[in-house]
């Protein structure tokens, strides 16, 4: 029997294959698909699963192989009526060091995490699609289409919005579908020169429109998305090659024989439709199975990551028996509410983008998302999001009376911040991303009064937590560093926790700020990590996992 069966490999399925294989957990990942697909589609990470693929140790890959969002150029009658950059004057900052999402081809993606996968002997088993499930409660039986079985100690379906997996749990997809909401997508091939490929080039008549952006790491290959043709009653036409190289030359005014080839053709449809539960017994939905919305924002894809990487961490520590069952409920409440907000946002960058191109110069810039704004910044609505000395609320790191519900800044449940450092011992560079990165907790103690919390820390968890003094170069008494040390460059890290005391910050495997405690009060660290690594020492078969995934190539 297997640990995990993940049903569908697109990123989201992959993301969680990934995660789940760098903890030593048996994982096998089925797809219905007989050949891998290479479509384009998503166009791209968003800075927040740019974080998540360098924990897996991936980043590096996929942003040699991307590339950065080009300008937007709007038309009007085939004339270029304005140039727009979402991302002027925005730059990576010490606690977000990706301060815009990356264009690459989703086939391109899939192929890095498949390649990451396989270095730890899991690979994809294309041409099996789910035909039963069988819960038994202590286990999953899955029965295939060619009338194998597979038994599995957990089932996740990342099998897309027309999910088997979600149908045959019976879960409903609640929602609606914008049929006058239509348009025509596809790759295509144009003559080189024919078009500036450091432009997404956009073009909004009165009778359509036609959106050409460069795919990464082609040299004529371009994303092709369109108002469809429509025939004498006014219906969709379905897309062609022939189709498309007439949308092409109506509205960019080009011959249409620059248009060379198109394929992977398909119609998309606005689709605002989500599940009412992530969870049935052991099985669970995730990406597209759980949620779909409008493209704009381009959010689709990212929030199927942070599904992936929300969920793996729990498993592991539930298959591993660091942690009971019941931890297998919070995936569902920290991220239905994401998924509902994402609906939200993606249907109002839509009504807004579509009033937009209505006027010249208007384009898909609107559709952008300020991070500020952007979903999968927290969970501070989280039950494993605790502050204070009682683990609940009470008084803050800030020493300042505050609960978990008015602190100004940084609070428990957030996305935990990068910060610039050095290494104690060495002097050498290194994030706090890099201190994070593989399959465990990270314990941030700050000041010499956190030594004693992370010392028992480590005594009682082992490998399953790495304790880190952040230490304020001069000011942290003559304790001598130790390897883990790391030097806080120019205060960002302090600054960026809020803290003002001695304090102790525990960031879940999944980078995010789990407990914020006063390091006088050992007992709400020793009671956070009970509940989450204490169920037992791990499972023989199962050892502790410890990957950095950000140091490997």
């Amino acid at each position: 029997m297997t640990d995990v069966l993940i049903v569908g490999a697109g990123p989201t399925g992959l993301t969680l294959a990934c995660d789940l294989a760098r903890r030593g957990l048996g994982v096998r990942i089925v797809d219905k698909a007989p050949a891998h697909a290479r479509s384009s589609r998503a166009k791209g990470p968003s800075p927040r699963s740019l974080e998540v693929l360098e924990d897996l140790g991936v980043v590096d890959a996929v942003l040699a192989a991307g590339a950065e969002p080009p300008l937007m150029r709007k038309y009007r009658g085939g004339v270029p009526v304005a140039d727009a950059d979402p991302y002027a004057g925005s730059s990576p900052t010490p606690t977000e060091p990706y301060d815009r999402g990356l264009l690459i081809a989703q086939w391109r993606l899939e192929e890095i995490l498949r390649d990451r996968l396989a270095g730890y002997g899991v690979t994809v088993e294309s041409g099996s699609e789910v035909a039963g499930l069988d819960d038994t409660g202590d286990s999953v039986t899955v029965s295939l289409a060619d009338g194998s079985t597979v038994a599995a100690g957990y089932v996740v379906g990342c099998d897309g919005a027309r999910s088997r997996v979600r149908k045959l749990l019976g879960v409903p997809f609640e929602g609606e579908t914008h049929e006058e909401q239509v348009m025509v997508c596809g790759d295509v091939e144009l003559i080189p020169g024919v078009l500036d490929r450091g432009v997404w080039h956009q073009w909004f008549d009165e009778d359509g429109a036609v959106m050409l952006c460069p795919i990464p790491g082609t040299r004529t290959g371009w994303w092709f998305q369109a108002s469809p043709e429509r025939d004498a009653e006014g219906r969709p036409v379905a897309p062609s090659e022939e189709g498309f190289r007439r949308l092409f030359a109506r509205h960019t005014r080009l011959p249409a024989e620059h248009l060379t080839a198109a394929a992977l053709l398909s119609t998309y449809r606005v689709n605002v439709r989500m599940v009412d539960r992530y969870r049935v017994g052991r099985v669970f939905l995730a990406g597209d199975a759980a949620h779909v919305h409008s493209i704009a924002g381009g959010m689709g894809m990212n929030t199927g990551i942070q599904d992936a990487y929300n969920l793996g961490w729990k498993l592991g520590q539930v298959l591993r028996g660091r942690a009971g069952a019941e931890l297998l409920d919070t995936y569902e409440e920290e991220r239905l509410p994401v998924a509902a907000l994402t609906l939200d946002i993606t249907s109002e960058r839509l009504r807004a983008t579509l009033a937009a191109v209505k006027l010249p110069g208007g384009g898909l810039d609107t559709a952008a998302v300020p991070a500020s704004r952007a979903p999968d910044r927290g969970y501070r609505w989280s039950s494993l999001a605790r502050t204070g000395a009682n683990g609940t609320g009470g008084e803050g790191a800030g020493g300042d009376g505050s609960t978990g519900e008015d602190r100004d800044g940084l609070r428990a449940g957030d996305r935990a911040p990068d910060a610039p450092c050095t290494e104690a011992a060495s002097g050498a560079p290194l994030r706090l991303f890099h201190a994070f990165a593989g399959p465990r907790f990270t314990l941030l103690g700050f000041g010499p009064g956190s030594d004693p919390v992370l010392r028992e820390a480590v005594a009682a968890h082992g490998d399953a937590v790495r304790a880190v003094r952040v230490l304020d170069r001069g000011a942290d008494g003559p304790t001598p560093a130790g390897p883990a040390d790391l030097h806080d460059v120019g205060g960002h890290a302090r600054t960026a926790y809020g803290i003002a005391r001695d304090s102790v910050v525990v960031v879940r495997p999944d980078n995010h700020v789990g407990l914020i405690a006063d390091a006088g009060d050992p007992g709400a660290v020793r009671r956070y990590l009970r509940a989450l690594d204490g169920a037992g020492q791990p499972d023989a078969s199962h050892p502790a996992g410890v990957v950095d995934g950000a140091r490997e190539g």
